[in-house]
């Protein structure tokens, strides 16, 4: 159907008008796209470094160890060579706010690159340990290839693995863009910058939120629904945020945290080998070897009224010095 006259000439004083916003000189009125990193290139090439973590699961040609090297250097071949100019492009914009690379900002990103790239056999080790936490911790699971076929899981912590050490590097913005990019995939959010240790599992998954100063030691489990959060943070003198503070809560080792569980503070530890249970709500440190978990109070019937205090017991079921069962009143 051809546009009428009336309906052009509206259009075109929407363009003028939607043209003149761009005149305010706010940061979303930026015209430098060509001096920002490009969202679709960096998605190639982090799959390209997924792929070759997992070459035997994503190739389409068979494999052996006499194509093995082609397939994998055809890979990071492309994934560097993107990788540099979407790096060189980020750190340009973050340093002159537009305009384009300098020979600088190509170097550092040619040196990131390849120290990132030669992480590759550690990081495949370290999620050879995820992918085996998952088989071993969900009794669902049927094969490891199951699992590196269909957990989200394990989507989101390979990209996490690979964010973090581009984070590590001190890359602006190309580390948080992955990281959105697993949790638009897979509904679970881990910032590049948390620390997580060997063995970790993710089950299920959706609406996990792991924030940037997190800490998570090894063999520690959660389940959907888990946030490890900040409380409210103070602010300077001019009232902007303190940004360089811990703010999310340490895991140690051997943590499992159940469904819905929320957990804030960056001065909020748990303890080694603690449980918390579904829907807790944790904001001061649990000792190691507790459970954490709320009791049933406040009933009308069947219905339960109001948010019943978490019970601390430890690792026998007995209830912690510092728990209480106590109704409120």
């Amino acid at each position: 159907m051809k546009t009428s006259l009336t309906a052009q000439r509206a259009l075109e004083d929407i363009v003028d008008a939607v043209a003149d916003s761009y005149n305010a000189g706010r940061p979303i009125d930026s015209l430098e796209s060509t001096a920002l990193p490009n969202r679709r290139k960096i998605i190639d090439a982090l799959s390209n470094i997924e792929h070759v973590s997992f070459i035997g699961y994503y190739a389409t040609e068979v494999l052996s160890r006499v194509n093995l090297r082609h397939f994998i250097s055809e890979r990071l071949y492309c994934a560097h060579d993107t990788l540099v100019e979407q790096i060189a492009r980020a750190v340009g914009y973050q340093r002159r706010g537009g305009g384009g690379p300098s020979d600088e900002d190509i170097a550092f990103a040619e040196k990131v690159v390849a120290e990132v790239l030669q992480e590759i056999p550690a990081l495949r080790t370290q999620l050879s340990f995820d992918v085996q936490a998952a088989f071993e911790g969900d009794p669902a699971a049927k094969s490891t290839e199951e699992i590196i076929f269909s957990y989200p899981a394990i989507h989101a912590i390979t990209i996490y693995r690979i964010a973090h050490e581009f984070y590590r590097r001190q890359v602006p913005m190309i580390p948080r863009i992955m990281g959105e990019y697993a949790h638009s995939s897979t509904g679970i959010e881990i910032h590049p910058g948390a620390e997580i240790g060997k063995r970790f599992f993710i089950d299920h998954g959706t609406g996990v939120v792991i924030g940037e100063t997190a800490v998570i030691g090894d063999n520690v489990k959660l389940y959907q629904g888990v946030t490890l959060g900040a409380l409210s943070m103070p602010r300077d003198a001019s009232g902007s945020l303190i940004r360089n503070a811990k703010r999310h809560p340490t895991l140690e080792d051997g943590v499992t945290v159940y469904a819905g569980a929320t957990i804030l503070g960056g001065e909020t530890v748990i303890g080694k080998d603690s449980v918390i249970g579904a829907n807790t709500w944790i904001i001061e440190s649990v000792p190691a070897g507790t459970r954490v978990s709320y009791s049933a109070y406040g009933h009308t019937g069947d219905r339960q009224t109001s948010m019943p205090p978490a019970i601390k017991t430890d690792a026998n079921g007995a209830v912690a010095k510092d728990g209480s069962s106590k109704k409120d009143e």
